[in-house]
């Protein structure tokens, strides 16, 4: 080899050690090509993972979503009174009817008494969500209040003829249809979805918030619900929590109204635990809970996908749990029977249209007023010289709780 003068040139040195010569491949790309397959291998891991993570949050989403049974039956009565009914709300307020059912039918309900093939509700609450998730009112009916149920469709296909008798015996006559059809008959307020649980989905409901707990002034022996507890603050699990709800002669005064007032109670300290962020933000308790309530609970065709009950805990989420409120329609015992309720009025009206118009309820401890029945749910004297409805800037007062006071308040 020469230099460009003709030169010989200088031989060239040696290869260094771990160097490559010249016209053979170099070791340098050796690191950029371990490099990628690095990633490919991370990259294809990655993307199994992500494709497990989905299949199973899809495969929870149907185990979820396949835990819910629609009513079906409802609908069809309802459309075919479709003209009795009041008009469908025309804002975003909902207002959703929560049945407890007192069957013994099915797994868990049997111990609580022979099963006659027939049921009561338990418990029936009208929850009223307001546009814009400002508030939720939550008011519960009596069992015995006296009203008129109209003719309704029986499981055997026969009807009964309109009646006056007490509430909770529209639910034996024709389920939850001719349920909805008595409360917006009382109310004028439309019924746009319903829930219905039984003993067994509350249990398990308690039990998926890992219980909720309450304050009780003096010990429980009730054999009648199957609850023995001691005085003080306590967590109750699945079956005390029921017989704690359900309890009436063995606690307080023995009257159905302080047995409400103990539902409310105990539902709105289930609230507060549920919207915690301990629940809510945490898959390992969140799934129990949801599992838990699908499998407790039949709901109309609106509600009745994982998806339907998401938006609609979302939408109970976003509400303080101070605008979360529970109160019972004023009412007192009713004229012909001690045994039985009756509405006060115009307290009673005056609710309804509270929340048929979508418009603010206000609610205070018990002991901050005097009762409903006496003082006509806004706060009025009961002299004759009181105006039937409150001046439009004033906003009716009943008693009743919220959420964020808890049971022991």
């Amino acid at each position: 080899m020469t230099d460009r003068a003709g030169t010989p040139a200088e031989p060239d040195p040696p290869a260094a050690e771990g160097t490559a010569a010249e016209g053979t491949a170099p070791d340098a790309p050796e690191q950029p090509r371990r490099r990628r397959h690095w990633l490919r291998w991370t990259a294809l891991g990655v993307s199994l993972v992500v494709l497990a993570a989905a299949g199973v949050g899809w495969w929870f989403y149907r185990k979820l979503d396949g835990n819910i049974t629609t009513d079906t039956t409802a609908a069809a009565e309802l459309r075919a009174y479709e003209k009795e009914r009041p008009p469908a709300n025309v804002s975003a307020a909902r207002n959703i009817l929560l049945i407890g059912s007192d069957t013994r039918a099915g797994e868990g309900n049997r111990k609580y008494g022979k099963d006659e093939g027939t049921q009561r509700s338990d418990t029936t609450i009208l929850l009223h969500l307001s546009a814009g998730k400002k508030s939720a009112t939550a008011v519960s009916l009596p069992r015995d209040l006296m009203v008129t149920i109209p003719s309704c469709r029986k499981p055997d296909g026969t009807r009964t003829r309109e009646q006056f008798a007490q509430f909770n015996w529209a639910f034996e006559f024709g389920g939850t249809a001719c349920t909805i059809r008595t409360v917006e008959k009382l109310t004028g307020i439309r019924v746009d979805h319903h829930m219905v649980i039984d003993f067994r989905g509350f249990k398990k409901m308690v039990d998926a918030v890992d219980g909720v707990e309450v304050c009780l002034k003096e010990p429980v022996n009730d054999p009648a619900a199957k609850l023995k507890l001691p005085a003080g603050r306590q967590t109750l699990h699945g079956e005390q929590a029921l017989g704690f709800v359900r309890a009436r002669k063995s606690i307080g005064n023995g009257s159905d109204t302080e047995r409400m007032d103990r539902q409310q109670q105990f539902l709105g300290a289930l609230v507060s635990k549920v919207q915690s962020d301990g629940v809510l933000l945490n898959p390992t308790k969140l799934y129990p809970v949801l599992d838990a309530a699908t499998k407790a609970i039949t709901t109309d065709q609106g509600l009745d996908s994982l998806r339907d009950l998401y938006d609609l805990a979302r939408s109970m989420r976003a509400i303080p749990t101070e605008k979360v409120q529970f109160l019972t329609v004023p009412r007192r015992p009713y004229t012909y029977n001690a045994n039985r309720d009756e509405l006060v009025q115009p307290a009673a009206s005056q609710l309804f249209r509270q929340l048929r118009e979508d418009r603010p309820v206000v609610v205070t401890p018990g002991d901050e007023k005097k009762d409903d029945a006496e003082t006509g749910g806004d706060g009025a004297d009961g002299k004759p010289d009181d105006a039937d409805t409150p001046a439009p800037s004033v906003t009716p007062t009943f008693t009743g709780r919220n959420a964020a006071e808890g049971v022991c308040a």
